[in-house]
């Protein structure tokens, strides 16, 4: 049975509270959003501006296919609506949520002449949907941040085809993008990316030799 825009509205205001508690979309950063039709393309998101320990169900608004607000409220939806509404496109998505993490900004920074990360090895890769083994390659690509809200989502959309298996991307010193067919499995996703980046982060930091990110680029190459 589908979700009304409320339940789906309630649920993306409890996700966000969720997230800041976590220290994943502190003050008004980050966005989440969900789709509420298909035919024509309308997303629940949440509103730019608003402090994400603090968000209600209220306050969530709706976008068209276009990013263009579709109902006549006072918020405005977050300016990074075009970006969700490529992955919906792009991906199938049913909900795409942006976290704006202390290690998804400082590694989307320390590997972006890379172009992306290399995650494989950990257990807790098999969270992410479809994965069945630890030994998997994940390459978690990084986009190049950009105040034109258009290029960076066109940046967006060239990397979701270069890399179609990806589970997420990240946006150079602005954070985490992952996606799933509905909102649980999105949080899902978050919550495995996360603790992946935050691993990385922190062995990189206690054994920068073992760990090293010229090791890890190479590796990336040579595939």
């Amino acid at each position: 049975m589908e979700q009304t825009f409320r339940e789906i509205a309630s649920s993306l205001a409890a996700t966000s509270r969720s997230f800041y508690a976590r220290g994943w979309a502190v003050g008004t950063s980050g966005n989440f959003s969900a789709v509420l039709t298909r035919e024509p393309l309308r997303l629940a998101i949440t509103p730019s501006g608003a402090d994400k320990g603090e968000l209600s169900a209220e306050q969530i608004v709706v976008v068209g296919g276009e990013g263009n607000q579709s109902e006549d409220v006072v918020s405005k939806p977050s300016a990074e609506a075009l970006l969700h509404i490529n992955v919906v496109l792009r991906r199938g998505a049913g909900a795409v949520l942006h976290t704006h993490s202390v290690w998804s900004t400082v590694l989307s920074t320390v590997h972006a002449a890379a172009g992306g990360i290399l995650i494989e090895g950990f257990e807790m890769l098999k969270g992410l949907e479809g994965v069945k083994s630890h030994e998997h390659r994940e390459w978690l690509p990084i986009v190049e941040n950009s105040q034109d809200i258009h290029a960076l989502a066109e940046n967006a959309s060239k990397i979701l085809d270069l890399y179609p298996d990806a589970h997420g991307f990240l946006v150079r010193q602005h954070g985490l993008y992952t996606w799933a067919a509905d909102l649980g499995k999105a949080k899902r996703q978050v919550e495995i990316l996360e603790f992946l980046l935050e691993t990385i982060g922190r062995l990189q930091s206690i054994a920068p030799e073992r760990y090293s990110v010229e090791d890890r680029n190479l590796k990336k190459r040579s595939q």
